[in-house]
């Protein structure tokens, strides 16, 4: 059938076969008066995908083209969208629809709304199920669809839509900035934009994580001191010492979480946004000495994307990325090694065109 009904992607069919992508078609949603057609040039890599094709946050449906930090160009609009016009370099990050009539997508939260559309995997209300964008096209509400500035390129700015958010988000939430002491925990995907954007809002940074090796680029990426924690009594020298600490870590069931509580300052917070497969353990006395608490977030909202863009160009701040041409095979390298923790630090498919062509509205 074929654009402007259908779109192709490359797409996993069975969880146990995860790193098995087949070229498909899939439905685009009906195109309503406020959304936006996209021709994808570049998709990021997130854990998200990885834990999706993997059954590690539970079921999917099948056959699921994963991705949800797209960026490429507006081929078509709908009558109603504003601010977007055809050419436009436009991304999309992991939430792509909402009822934005509810008080939560009335106060900004539209994250938190209980209709929220994800990327991919969610059904509209039409039946058709959300596609991501390891794909030809995407077909995105003006609402969450998002300029992207000029001096940033494609494959820097993928990442920011879904890792840069998660983290930015929750950051600027807890007040990050000058004279603010803010640990973060973990050099990935998302911690390394954790460092960035804590640097840049003016926090005194340090980077807590069990990886000599990733000394260097954490303070590079800004960070002033870094901990190891692969020692009995590492949380000693900094009790009290953080406003609050941001886990990016996905392992955080195999953590001894006192330990990190106690670096917390009195009434501090510990926000995780790495999602392990596994449940944790906690003990009520374990937050007594301080009175701290735990917590975490999903994304962030589009007032927090269009601020954490402009923070970007205007500080020239660059995502740490590889990139890999979208194919078969290009897909199941890239989520395997990020599965393995073999990527620095984020993954952007690209080579679009070469795969799917030039696309327009007439394609």
């Amino acid at each position: 059938m074929g654009y402007p009904e259908t779109a192709e992607g490359f797409m996993i069919e069975d969880p146990k076969k995860w790193s098995t992508f087949k070229k498909q078609e899939f439905k685009l949603k009906p195109f309503e008066d406020h959304d936006i057609d996209i021709a994808i040039d570049a998709c990021g890599v997130c854990g998200s995908d990885v834990h999706t094709i993997t059954g590690g946050w539970g079921e999917t449906p099948l056959p699921i083209c994963v991705g949800h930090e797209v960026v490429g160009r507006a081929i078509k609009v709908g009558k109603a969208v504003k601010d977007i016009k055809v050419g436009d370099r436009v991304g999309v990050g992991a939430q792509i629809g909402a009822d934005l009539t509810c008080d939560n997508c009335k106060a900004d939260q539209e994250n938190y709304c209980p209709n929220a559309i994800d990327t991919y995997g969610a059904p509209y209300p039409d039946g058709t199920i959300s596609q991501g964008g390891y794909s030809s096209h995407m077909r995105a509400h003006e609402y969450f669809t998002f300029k992207i500035p000029e001096n940033i390129p494609t494959e820097l700015a993928a990442p920011m839509l879904c890792a840069g958010l998660t983290v930015y988000s929750p950051l600027v939430r807890l007040g990050c900035g000058p004279g603010k002491k803010v640990a973060i925990v973990g050099v990935g995907g998302l911690g390394h934009f954790a460092i960035l954007w804590a640097s840049a809002l003016g926090a005194e940074v340090t980077v807590i994580s069990h990886s000599e090796h990733k000394k260097e680029d954490a303070l590079k990426m800004g960070a002033k001191e870094f901990v190891l924690n692969d020692k009995e009594d590492w949380a000693k020298p900094y009790a009290f010492k953080f406003d609050f600490i941001l886990n990016t870590a996905d392992m955080t069931h195999e953590f001894k979480l006192a330990d990190y509580f106690s670096t917390i300052k009195v009434m501090g917070k510990f926000h995780n946004v790495g999602m392990p497969d596994h449940p944790i353990q906690l003990m009520l006395q374990d937050f007594a000495s301080n009175g701290c608490y735990i917590g975490t977030s999903h994304i962030g909202n589009r007032p927090e994307m269009i601020a954490m863009f402009e923070l970007a160009s205007k500080q020239n701040i660059k995502s740490w990325v590889e990139t890999i041409d979208i194919s078969e095979e290009g897909c199941k390298e890239a989520v395997e090694r990020v599965k393995d923790n073999k990527v620095k630090y984020r993954f952007t498919l690209t080579g679009f065109d070469k795969v799917f062509g030039k696309r327009s509205e007439k394609a």
